[in-house]
C-alpha cells in the first residue's frame, strides 16, 4: 500500500465471538510495554521474523528428528503449526 493510501486508523472488531482479540492485544501491549496500537504493529512485524527463525532452527542438520518434533510442538500456536517430516512445513490458520 502506498504511503498516501494508508488509512488514518484501523478498527479491530472485538465483539461477537472475537473478544479474545482484545485480550491478545492487551497482552502484547504489556509484553512490549507500549500502547495497543504499537503493540499490534510490533507483533505483526515480529511474527514473520519469528516464523522464519523457527523454520531455520528446525532445518538444522545437527538436530535429531525427535528434537525437531519437540521444538515444532513447543513453537506451534493456535494460528501457526510447525510439522516435521522429511522437510519442514508451516501451516497458517486459513491455509488449511
Amino acid at each position: 500500500m502506498a504511503r498516501n493510501e494508508t488509512p488514518g486508523s484501523v478498527r479491530i472488531r472485538t465483539g461477537q465471538g472475537n473478544e479474545w482479540r482484545y485480550d491478545a492485544i492487551e497482552k502484547a501491549a504489556r509484553f512490549y510495554d507500549c500502547n495497543r496500537s504499537n503493540a499490534v504493529a510490533f507483533a505483526c512485524e515480529d511474527v514473520d521474523r519469528l516464523v522464519r527463525a523457527a523454520r531455520a532452527v528446525l532445518e538444522r542438520d545437527d538436530l535429531t528428528r525427535a528434537q525437531r518434533k519437540e521444538i515444532a510442538e513447543t513453537l506451534s500456536t493456535r494460528a501457526v503449526t510447525f510439522d516435521v517430516e522429511t522437510s519442514v512445513t508451516v501451516t497458517r490458520k486459513g491455509d488449511e
